[in-house]
């Protein structure tokens, strides 16, 4: 497709079968919070595409952190996700043979060209923190390459956010907007502790390993649950802000997928704070009915603070 033409979004009632079933099929199974949220809360005409947002960058993620791909593999594999970002919005698309996975990113650049753009920040950043992860594998981060990780992150999902959820009603940017989806990362990286320590990814800084003499894989060091408390502090701070932040945006549908966003990972560090700072390898409290009702809860007290 010619980069000046776009194609105009339909509602997802409006397409085939075909359309909706892989990207759909791909986030129900990831994370059923998500699909519920983007079936209830997206804006009928971008509901698909935000399906196929993330759905695409599921995938990517799931081939990035495949146990049994080489290194080389991984790294080329990168490389020719960035290649086809850049020549989709090119629109050189024609010349890649794409997968399925891969024609998702490419429907979704040809529904929404323009050129400066939340989605286009959202893949842009998003395709950042795929690099960084192959990057990183097996060695340790410094504390500014964490900082800029969960920064690319939380750019990248606060544009996805306003851009499929109440584009209409755009809320004007500012220093905290993406305060949020940082304290989520910040979480996330918690809870994934063991299973990335297994994989070969450190979510520790080097200077703190170094400076306390321990390995990054120590997760049940003193040291490393200094770490943590520290982390869930800083954490607790960012939803704080963002929390304030939220009670700006213009849209109930975007206020509301924000708050819930952010219960859902309180309930992480709930569990990490009754545990005494000491990590474990699974935290299936938000799967549970009375996590459900928490996260329920957490969303309506913040929904009617903001009402008051």
């Amino acid at each position: 497709m010619h980069p000046g033409v776009r194609r105009q979004p339909q509602p997802l009632a409006q397409r085939s079968a075909s359309d909706v079933a892989l990207p759909a099929a791909i986030t129900r199974a990831a994370s059923k919070q998500t699909y519920v949220t983007i079936r209830l809360l997206a804006d009928p005409d971008r509901t698909l595409d935000a399906l196929r947002a993330y759905a695409y960058f599921r995938w990517v993620d799931d081939c990035v952190d495949g146990e049994r791909m080489p290194l080389e593999y991984r790294v080329r594999f990168v490389q020719r996700q960035q290649a086809l970002l850049d020549h989709a919005y090119a629109g050189l698309v024609t010349r890649f043979e794409a997968t399925a996975e891969e024609r998702l990113l490419i429907d979704l650049i040809a529904n929404h060209h323009e050129a400066d753009s939340g989605l286009r920040a959202y893949l842009y950043n998003m395709m950042s923190v795929m690099a960084f992860d192959v990057e990183r594998r097996g060695r340790l981060i410094s504390n500014d390459e964490l900082t800029r990780y969960s920064d690319d992150l939380a750019k990248a999902v606060t544009e996805a956010l306003h851009h499929f959820i109440g584009h209409c009603q755009p809320t004007p940017p500012t220093e905290n907007r993406c305060r949020a989806v940082t304290g989520a990362h910040i979480t996330h990286l918690l809870r994934d502790s063991f299973e990335d320590v297994e994989a070969g990814y450190f979510n520790i800084s080097r200077e703190f390993v170094e400076a306390h003499g321990i390995a990054p894989g120590d997760i049940h060091s003193d040291a490393y649950r200094a770490w943590v408390k520290s982390r869930v502090k800083l954490a607790r701070a960012h939803f704080a802000a963002g929390r304030v932040e939220l009670a700006r945006v213009r849209n109930w549908r975007c206020r509301l997928a924000g708050a819930a966003y952010i219960a859902r990972f309180e309930t992480v560090l709930d569990a990490i704070e009754r545990d005494g700072y000491h990590l474990r390898r699974e935290y299936n409290e938000r799967k549970t009915p009375r996590g459900v009702l928490k996260i329920f809860g957490s969303t309506l007290r913040t929904c009617l603070g903001w009402v008051r």
